[in-house]
């Protein structure tokens, strides 16, 4: 078929018809008569050399061709309206999908963002917030902001900001605290990442206790609860710097432990864009002030 001469209006005519199963709704829809709806299906039946629907006495019920013709128009139609939704003020939109672990987001990144969407009107910024769980290519994302090494397979890593570990707690959970070795009285609430505490004890010159706290998959969602009294938290301190400004959260000692940072992460297999490039220079010129 020749792609220059589709037969749009008659598409757009089936289309319409076959979800009403009406050719008079549909013409209500298209906002034309129905004689017009009747005529551009025929035409299209003519030009496929098939029958789309069979004609009853009171609708329309589609063929087996029909049928086969439907998900696919109905798709189309879907893309090139959501494409023509990103042009406004005279402009296109592009698009970036980014996913975001939650403590990064909530503690870094969303107050941030109001000044990328003043510099960058043109580009539509869609956030999904991850447990640094997160399937790039799955999910369709551009970059997917995460805690780590930086080694995930089939992925370039950018380092953002260094964010060691440090107990955080209620200051009422805080002023039973005298040193490191209290904390083995204490409810140790724990990340997925489970040598973390080990490491912190081991660093802070004390006995690691056996560990029997709630087990949370986010940073944010943990230090939440020991605000609250649940526990306390080994978390950055550097993503709570509100809560800890407010009195709400305290670190009871000094030491901190290097369990990774956060990074900018893409796949190596997805294709560099201009909105992509705009962001990481955005996101790392951020970080750097």
């Amino acid at each position: 078929m020749d792609r220059a001469r589709l037969p749009l209006n008659a598409l757009r005519a089936f289309e319409a018809a076959a979800r009403h199963l009406n050719f008079t709704r549909a013409a209500i829809e298209l906002c034309v008569s129905q004689g017009a709806v009747s005529h551009q299906v025929a035409q299209l039946e003519r030009r496929l050399g098939t029958r789309l629907f069979d004609r009853l006495p009171r609708g329309l019920a589609l063929t087996d061709d029909g049928h086969a013709l439907v998900p696919v128009l109905a798709e189309t139609f879907d893309r090139i309206g959501a494409t023509l939704d990103r042009y406004a003020d005279g402009g296109f939109r592009d698009a970036l999908s980014i996913g975001v672990v939650g403590t990064f987001a909530t503690g870094w990144l969303l107050e941030r963002l109001d000044g990328f969407a003043a510099a960058h009107p043109h580009i539509e910024l869609r956030v999904s917030i991850n447990n640094n769980r997160v399937d790039l290519a799955g999910e369709a994302l551009d970059y997917a902001i995460r805690f780590g090494d930086g080694a995930w397979h089939g992925t370039h890593a950018e380092p953002l900001i260094e964010a060691p570990l440090t107990p955080l707690c209620s200051p009422a959970v805080a002023q039973r605290l005298r040193t490191p070795g209290d904390l083995t009285r204490e409810r140790l609430l724990r990340s997925y990442r489970a040598s973390e505490w080990t490491r912190w004890f081991e660093a802070a010159g004390a006995t690691p206790p056996t560990l029997r706290g709630p087990l949370f998959d986010s940073s944010a969602l943990m230090v939440g609860a020991a605000m609250s009294g649940l526990g306390i938290a080994l978390a950055p301190r550097i993503m709570f710097a509100r809560e800890m400004a407010a009195d709400r959260l305290v670190q009871p000692f000094a030491v901190e432990v290097d369990a990774g940072r956060y990074w900018l992460t893409r796949l190596l297999s997805r294709k560099s864009r201009v909105a992509t490039r705009i962001f990481r220079d955005w996101l790392l010129d951020e970080v750097a002030t």
